[in-house]
């Protein structure tokens, strides 16, 4: 039987024990993550199945929709038993594809609190930075954090899209449990913050962990390896994101019923050192 629990356990911060295989929501809306889903239906039985597959941590946003994601998990799967559900707040949306940093430390606050209302929670578990906004002193946004966690609003906060000097930053104003950057077979642009993550304890969520780039091709190493596992070069792709490192939390997202199922899959698939280091050497490269 598929289960994500088969991916091992993460305790983040040190509180809340998830399996390291979650699930990001982005994927459950409309194109350019913009608007409502385009199948609803699909979408819905998409969320539901998520915690019949062990999947027990779900990664969100106030951004994506805006909010449409967050009202589609609480009217999905609330009251989440079992079941943590992170979101993050700081970038503002004016249309399709578009992102805008917002860090004024009111706006922090006010997004934190309507996104606590959204999923009907009286504490978010797990809320996060989603960008730093340049246009504001990083410390009055780690300072507005400071104050969430300070009066309840979220239990423990995270940040993404970082370095590790704004971790190193963040961490003299609250403690940070979870960085969110992208990272991936292809994508090692964060092999340093990986590893002052895996240091610190702090639990890394990569997003886009699926990707593989050219090293998809047929008759590639990748290629090779997913044929011998009997298994999809994105499969494989996922599998060496969880031997990477034990605080890897990669969040594969999709709106179809089928591609989570497969994504839950290669929770099961134990790649070799020997494969794991080829891959590591072809994915440097790319």
């Amino acid at each position: 039987m598929i289960n994500a629990a088969k991916s091992g356990v993460f305790t983040i911060g040190g509180k809340a024990k998830v399996h390291r295989l979650g699930f990001g929501a982005m994927r459950t809306i409309g194109d350019g993550v913009w608007g409502p889903p385009k199948d609803k239906p699909q979408a819905m039985a998409t969320l539901r199945r998520v915690p019949e597959l062990g999947v027990d941590f779900i990664d969100t946003a106030d951004a994506y929709g805006p909010d449409i994601s967050e009202n589609l998990i609480c009217e999905a799967l609330y009251p989440y038993d079992g079941l943590l559900i992170a979101t993050k707040g700081g970038l503002s949306r004016s249309g399709p594809n578009r992102w805008a940093p917002e860090g004024d430390p009111d706006y922090l606050i006010g997004a934190a609190k309507r996104s606590r209302d959204r999923l009907k929670v009286e504490t978010i578990a797990l809320w996060q930075l989603h960008r730093i906004d340049p246009d504001v002193p990083r410390g009055e946004q780690f300072a507005a954090i400071k104050s969430l966690l300070d009066t309840g609003v979220i239990a423990q906060a995270g940040l993404s899209n970082v370095s590790v000097e704004e971790i190193e930053a963040a961490r003299k104003v609250f403690p940070v449990v979870t960085v969110q950057n992208q990272y991936n077979l292809v994508s090692r642009g964060s092999e340093d913050v990986l590893d002052y993550c895996q240091k610190h304890g702090i639990g890394f969520i990569p997003w886009y962990p699926l990707a593989a780039g050219d090293l998809a091709r047929r008759g590639s190493l990748l290629d090779g390896i997913a044929k011998k596992h009997q298994a999809t070069p994105a499969q494989i792709a996922l599998a060496w994101v969880l031997k990477r490192s034990p605080v890897t939390l990669p969040i594969p997202g999709t709106g179809k019923v089928k591609h989570l199922e497969e994504n839950v899959a290669a929770a099961e698939i134990v790649l070799s050192d020997q494969e794991f280091a080829a891959l590591d050497k072809e994915g440097r490269k790319a």
